[in-house]
């Protein structure tokens, strides 16, 4: 039986409570206490908790759709020509959205099927670059993960404006094969 319909008054307080989560878990992922999204909301802590009961779901809810665009852009560009390209270029958005959002980071590692298409599609890139001899062979999905949750950490907030350009191309340099 599906839940029934949120007053208007609790829809809006909803809606409130995500937007304030959203601006905050960018600025400070995980991090960010639940007060601190109630008071940015204007709603008090308990009408947090009655439309999310724990951190991780309220962030889940926060980082779902985003995640989904991801996916869906990862999805797309393995249809791409050119598999090394369509990669790369994904890593650069990845770099570029994570430079502005802190929680990008923490949702590539918050267990979930979200998570899991996200990883999924990455390493369908991965593969296919590395079928077409952009990427070395012995890079491995968690291989990738792991270099990128460092890359989302490091760019995140930095007042350089080349950080991510420069972090981002030791990267890809570090991915190539060799020459």
């Amino acid at each position: 039986m599906a839940d029934p319909p949120l007053r208007a008054d609790a829809r809006r307080n909803r809606e409130r409570v995500l937007a304030a989560a959203r601006d905050a878990f960018a600025e400070s992922g995980m991090a960010v206490p639940l007060d601190e999204i109630a008071a940015r909301a204007g709603v008090g802590p308990g009408t947090v908790y009655r439309h999310f009961p724990t951190k991780d779901a309220l962030f889940t809810a926060v980082i779902t759709a985003r995640i989904e665009d991801l996916v869906a852009d990862a999805r797309a560009r393995t249809s791409a020509d050119d598999a090394g390209a369509a990669f790369f270029g994904f890593l650069a958005r990845l770099g570029a959205e994570g430079a502005a959002k802190r929680d990008l980071s923490d949702a590539i590692a918050v267990p979930g099927p979200v998570r899991d298409d996200l990883h999924a599609a990455l390493g369908a890139l991965l593969g296919r670059a590395q079928e077409a001899g952009a990427v070395r062979a012995d890079v491995s999905t968690t291989d990738l993960i792991a270099l990128l949750k460092g890359l989302l950490t490091t760019v995140h907030g930095s007042a350089d404006a080349t950080l991510v350009g420069r972090i981002l191309a030791v990267l890809v340099d570090g991915l190539r094969p060799p020459r």
